[in-house]
């Protein structure tokens, strides 16, 4: 009996080791994680298997070998989130790791508010380097595609995207005039657009309650899109208001949208001061009325109170004629600087006073100077200025400008909670950061941002999904991802499915959180452990990788589209 198993184990044996060892088939396997795919389905548990930039199969991968596999048991596993107002070219020149993102699970950039990193004129891109602050680097091109694609070039962990900009369009051709274009500069603008939307762009970004773009007109606004409506592209923008002629300026942006025939999309949805709170189911309401009648218009919001811009929003559009130069100039100028305080204290709806829809100086906090003299003031409010230097907390702004020969960065405090949460809710919003990808180290540290930053992406999932039921995980999560790449047209992003990009996120649901505050905004996220772009590892362990795999992700109108179906 002995002898008969000794034998039967040695045939045993020498079966197994006929067999032929089980294949690697995949670069990566991500197993036993709960996947939200994006669609806004249920969570499904199941297994990823990736092969170079693209997720080759969903499903049962049991059997199925890897050169790396990623245990996510317990955690979820999603498309990576989309930034669809993202201020990171600069800090990406000169940290290309996206760090503050990065640890949110945000995978693409997308810029474009107003400005754009092209096209330039030899003179802009003159300007935009004298102008440079804190974060310095070489500006070596003038076309859109050229500064998109010399960002990706130089080594970036996310993907980036951008709308062209109507404001740097304007400038081109007409400088920082307050007047309209003539036919013959409409038309050059015109072709800019599309010129910009074949080397990639989405489509058009403004930002009209800021001079120069507050001089457009909505006729401008309708020519441009047009233009990028030829190749695809859609209409997003800054309105003129987002206070006192709120509605007014979602209807602008509603009939360019419909006029051009493209979608459209509101730039960090709000109701802007107090007394303009109750205005926020009016445009809710504006907007679901479009949509009923068939039109394709949504928005998107960062998920806190305050707001971010400079004190150039305090100030009329009149006096920043011409650009930075002319704007201090005038406001050396002892009369021309009484007048715009008096329009900075009279309420008014001919231009958006940021200062007056804060309520108090009290709620304005100081956050960003260029020059070092002032840097102590970083974090102080305006009225702590205005009491400091014993002025009135306008002047006090303008003398701060002339100062730091900059519009000086600022936090206001403006909305209200309930009508965050209000928005967060509705089902055609998705999100921003409207703040650099930044890190607490080196000259970073020589500004402070607006806490969402660091925060945005996971406040949203952990505040107001995990801990207020304001929605569901996988809305959130479709809102992140398929929502906002369906609105940019992009291709093979935004969900978890064969043959799409592998960008993905493993996070923990029940742990994620931001830890930015306006006193201490520079602090990470947590909760996100895994990130993966075009299928390399950024963050493993919640640890950059120091991986730079990031790409330009082209629009529609891509003219390489073309040559890639032939």
């Amino acid at each position: 009996m002995r002898v008969f198993a000794l034998a039967f184990a040695a045939t045993l044996l020498a079966a197994c080791q006929a067999q032929p060892k089980q294949p690697v088939t995949y670069d990566l396997i991500i197993r036993h994680g709960v996947v939200y795919d994006g669609s806004g389905a249920a969570p499904l548990p199941t297994d990823i298997g990736v092969r170079g930039q693209r997720i080759a199969k969903i499903g049962d991968l049991s059997h199925e070998r890897a050169t790396a596999e990623i245990d996510a048991q317990g955690l979820a596993v999603a498309p990576g989130f989309i930034n669809m107002l993202s201020w990171a070219p600069d800090a990406l020149f000169v940290d290309g790791r996206s760090m503050s993102d990065i640890k949110q699970g945000v995978t693409l950039e997308v810029f474009g508010e107003g400005s754009s990193l092209g096209p330039l004129t030899p003179k802009m891109r003159d300007d935009e380097l004298a102008h440079q602050g804190d974060l310095k680097y070489p500006i070596d091109w003038l076309g859109f595609g050229e500064g998109m694609e010399a960002l990706a070039k130089h080594g970036i962990s996310p993907n980036i995207a951008s709308f062209v900009g109507a404001t740097t369009l304007r400038e081109h051709e007409l400088g920082y005039a307050d007047r309209a274009p003539t036919p013959a500069e409409l038309a050059r603008m015109q072709e800019l657009a599309r010129q910009a939307m074949r080397e990639g762009a989405v489509g058009l970004g403004t930002a009209l309650m800021y001079a120069p773009a507050f001089y457009a007109k909505t006729d401008e606004l309708i020519a441009l899109t047009q233009a990028v409506g030829e190749f695809g592209g859609g209409y997003i923008s800054h309105i003129r208001s987002e206070g006192n002629t709120l509605l007014q300026s979602i209807d602008e942006l509603i009939r360019i949208a419909e006029t051009a025939h493209v979608h459209g999309e509101l730039y960090h949805f709000k109701a802007a001061g107090e007394e303009n709170w109750s205005k926020q189911p009016q445009a809710i309401a504006r907007v679901e009325a479009a949509r009923a009648r068939g039109l394709d218009i949504s928005a998107n919001m960062y998920t806190y109170t305050a707001a971010a811009t400079g004190l150039d929003a305090a100030m009329p559009p009149w006096v920043q004629e011409g650009g930075l130069e002319e704007w201090i100039k005038r406001l050396c100028d002892p009369a021309i600087k009484a007048r715009v305080i008096r329009e900075m204290q009279t309420p008014t709806d001919a231009w958006e006073n940021t200062l007056r829809n804060a309520g108090k100086p009290e709620n304005v906090l100081l956050v960003a100077f260029k020059n070092p003299a002032l840097k102590p003031l970083t974090g102080r409010t305006l009225a702590e200025v205005a009491q400091l230097r014993g002025t009135s907390p306008e002047e006090a702004a303008i003398d701060l400008v002339i100062e730091d020969h900059s519009r000086v960065g600022a936090v206001y405090f403006l909305m209200s909670e309930d009508n965050v949460r209000r928005a967060i809710a509705l089902p055609w919003m998705t999100f921003d950061s409207d703040e650099a990808s930044l890190a607490p180290e080196g000259v970073f540290l020589k500004s402070q941002p607006h806490p969402r930053a660091y925060g945005n992406f996971a406040r949203l999932l952990g505040k107001y999904v995990r801990d207020e039921h304001v929605t569901t995980l996988q809305d959130a999560i479709h809102r992140l991802t398929a929502l906002p790449a369906h609105n940019l047209k992009l291709r093979g992003r935004g969900e978890l499915k064969p043959d799409y990009f592998a960008d993905i996120v493993i996070f923990d649901p029940a742990t994620i959180a931001d830890h930015a505050t306006y006193a201490r905004p520079q602090q990470y996220a947590t909760g996100v452990r895994d990130v993966f772009i075009n299928g390399v590892q950024v963050l493993k362990n919640g640890a950059h990788t120091g991986a730079k795999p990031g790409q330009f992700i082209r629009g529609s109108g891509w003219v390489g589209w073309v040559r890639e179906s032939r």
